[in-house]
């Protein structure tokens, strides 16, 4: 129930939201509880993510995922063509399962460095029959040049200048960043750290349906 209620939180007063999971969208609910499941499943032996219990994983990671989406849509439409799509650092497909269930027309391209864990996307990409996602083993660094139009990553790393070069080499020209981060306090310090990178940057309130802490999506362009 706790997914179920989630989702109808997220699409109050979001009409981006709303047209995407609002009511009658039974497949993004369906596949998003199997997708639970097998993390469920999974998690014991593989360690995917920190929570151990259900309403743990789907609020700090499922709702997590998805609270931006709104945020996403919009930033796709801005870019005209609908843009190929990044996660990297991927890990339990977070964010990047959610978000590829929830927008079936958009591509995605699960990027993660690590064996075990990049043999369960290989292996939950086709049990939810989500023909709109791939996965990569690969570290950043190794990917090829300029292939996306947003590139999302979550839990990944603090931002110093390496690895923001590595993100930005990615992107297509146009594209833009988009970064999960908590508490505004420490994303200002983390922006400051690499502002002779940046072209802009804005941070934008993510509110987590259960959760009382703060989340943001950050939307980063590089300098051109």
């Amino acid at each position: 129930m706790v997914l179920e209620e989630g989702l109808a939180l997220l699409c109050q007063g979001d009409p981006d939201i709303e047209a995407l999971l609002g009511r009658g969208n039974d497949r993004a609910l369906h596949l998003l509880t199997k997708y639970i499941k097998a993390i469920e499943l999974h998690n014991p032996t593989l360690s995917l993510v920190g929570a151990t219990e259900h309403r743990e994983l789907v609020i700090r990671h499922i709702l997590d995922s998805l609270s931006p989406l709104g945020i996403l849509q919009r930033l796709i439409r801005e870019q005209g063509n609908v843009p190929p799509i990044a996660d990297v650092g991927s890990g339990a497909g977070l964010p990047g399962i959610p978000l590829a269930i929830t927008l079936p027309d958009c591509s995605f391209t699960l990027i993660e460095r690590k064996t075990r864990r990049a043999e369960f996307l290989r292996n939950v990409l086709p049990a939810l029959g989500l023909s709109n996602a791939s996965v990569e083993e690969r570290e950043m660094e190794k990917a090829p040049r300029f292939r996306f139009g947003i590139i999302t990553f979550r839990a990944f790393r603090p931002l110093d200048p390496a690895i923001l070069k590595g993100l930005f080499r990615l992107l297509m020209p146009g594209g833009v960043l988009a970064a999960y981060k908590g508490r505004q306090e420490k994303i200002a310090a983390e922006m400051d750290a690499v502002r002779e990178l940046l072209g802009s940057w804005e941070s934008i309130p993510c509110p987590v349906p259960f959760l009382d802490e703060e989340r943001h999506l950050v939307i980063i362009r590089p300098r051109i």
